[in-house]
């Protein structure tokens, strides 16, 4: 404790305003179902309150390694990695059946497979005891903001390129729908459109590190612009925006009229290509011929959120010879155009998230 008093002391020095705190699910909520053990966050939010600085805080329903935990590993809950051991479908999966247990698949969000609950009661249950727990401290103007986390590295993506599968930027990443839920959902909507055919991933995507160029799915003139690669990119960033639909209707719900802020990536790598496959496989439909900014955007305005971007570090700088067809600019330009359009006026703050694509 008298660590930190010294750090915000510091901070309080350099007239910073308040600070981000991540609330980890796989902490609070380590052990039991609905057991929530909130004191340590109690103690740290009265240590900031004695300096008057204020709080934005996180809502982390990932899991973190190294990166935005101070090098400390946090899992998800222990008792959601139990029920893994007997059903590995509930995180989100690759074509060769890896799983990637930093978060929960979206597959699950209305499955009750979490000892009867589904992904999206689960979420809710943990912001409604932040809320009961806290709701004095946001009452009081400590809690200037609530992020919530919405996928993987709590932004609201697909864990599309997972360092620990072996991906390197400026690797296309993969698609992340092999779980059973996923596929059955997928199933279900080839049926609806008559194409049973349909209810597969693509055969031609590619792997981790591969190029654009290098499969027949991304490259100029391929399958992602065929009649049944945009019904799959359809499908699967449309199960994106109705996750966010699902989670932030329920956050506006449970906070009861605090500010809601959500964050989500700049995959700016392809961007110069026609089917900017990063954004593909991360849950953005966004090639050369459409918008994919716009439907997400809209979804963020029904619920009047604040959005941040996040900005990757410098290993993620364009090179003079760069071969993975980046354009940070051009990226940026686009969401700016699409914010402005859905949601209202633009204002930016510049800063520098931690660059691993978890």
């Amino acid at each position: 404790p008298e660590a930190v008093r010294a750090e915000l002391r510091h901070l309080k020095s350099l007239n910073v305003d308040g600070v981000v705190v991540d609330c980890w699910w796989g902490i609070v909520e380590a052990w039991t179902p609905q057991k929530y053990e909130w004191s340590g966050y109690r103690d740290l939010f009265g240590i900031i309150k004695e300096f008057k600085l204020k709080v934005q805080v996180v809502l982390s329903f990932h899991g973190s390694g190294e990166c935005g935990s101070g090098g400390v590993l946090i899992a998800l809950p222990r008792w959601v990695l139990e029920i893994a051991q007997e059903n590995q479908d509930i995180f989100f999966t690759d074509r060769e059946g890896r799983r990637n247990t930093e978060c929960l698949s979206w597959g699950i969000d209305k499955e009750r497979v979490l000892r009867g609950r589904t992904g999206i009661e689960v979420y809710f249950d943990f912001m409604r005891s932040f809320h009961m727990e806290f709701r004095s401290l946001s009452e009081e103007g400590l809690i200037s903001a609530i992020e919530v986390g919405l996928g993987a590295s709590g932004e609201l993506r697909y864990p599309s390129c997972p360092e620990k599968m072996g991906w390197r930027y400026p690797g296309i990443g993969e698609f992340q729908c092999y779980d059973r839920y996923m596929q059955k959902n997928l199933r279900q909507s080839a049926l609806a459109r008559g194409h049973l055919f349909w209810a597969r991933g693509p055969d031609n995507a590619g792997y981790y590190n591969s190029r654009s160029h290098e499969t027949g799915f991304f490259c100029d003139g391929g399958d992602y612009d065929s009649y049944y690669g945009r019904f799959f990119l359809n499908w699967y960033s449309g199960i994106l925006i109705d996750h966010v639909d699902q989670v932030l209707s329920l956050a506006t719900l449970a906070f009861d009229g605090a500010a809601i802020v959500v964050k989500i990536p700049s995959i700016y790598w392809w961007h110069r290509t026609a089917s900017h496959a990063a954004e593909l496989t991360a849950g953005f439909y966004n090639p050369t011929n459409r918008d994919g900014y716009s439907p997400v955007f809209r979804m963020l305005k029904k619920h009047s959120i604040i959005l941040k971007v996040v900005c990757y570090g410098p290993e993620f700088t364009v090179q003079e010879n760069d071969e993975a067809f980046a354009d940070p600019e051009g990226l940026t330009w686009q969401v700016r155009c699409c914010y402005e359009r859905s949601m209202g006026s633009w204002s930016i703050c510049k800063c520098r998230e931690c660059s691993s694509m978890s």
